[in-house]
């Protein structure tokens, strides 16, 4: 019963009082867009410039590390490429040092070598002279000896 009187007095046509309400409700959305919905949607859109994604904050340091990364792999690939130039052209500069000394050694043993050849067939050559007269010496006095007898 109650329901049916509550019923009663709902009013299903408007009056006058539609148009107090209607202000109010225009009022109350200005009041909360001023003191509630502006703020709100700035920190939302606070939240999606520094979140990652497309045109976000997060978004410009990740191109930028990555633009970073890049300039250093290639400076990094340059210097190391120039290193091994500078690596390549000290080991050719030791191979041809090491070359030259090995054909001085080669050339001075050489030298020294026929010097030593020379030396050798002369001191031969004076063995041989040495002997040759001692031969004879000896052979004067085998014969000296032989025909004393």
């Amino acid at each position: 019963m109650f329901l049916l009187a509550f019923a009663e007095s709902i009013q299903l046509f408007p009056d006058g009082t539609i148009f107090i309400h209607i202000a109010l409700i225009l009022l109350m959305i200005w009041i909360l867009n001023r003191t509630f919905f502006k703020p709100i949607n700035k920190v939302i859109a606070s939240r999606e410039k520094h979140k990652a994604g497309p045109g976000g904050e997060a978004d410009s340091i990740m191109k930028e590390v990555s633009e970073k990364e890049t300039k250093l792999n290639q400076a990094m690939l340059s210097a190391r490429s120039e290193g091994y130039a500078l690596i390549e052209k000290e080991r050719a500069a030791a191979v041809e040092m090491r070359s030259k000394k090995l054909a001085d050694a080669k050339t001075e043993v050489s030298a020294k070598l026929a010097a030593e050849k020379q030396e050798l067939e002369q001191q031969a050559e004076a063995a041989r002279a040495a002997i040759a007269a001692e031969a004879e010496v000896m052979a004067e006095k085998i014969s000296s000896t032989v025909l004393k007898a």
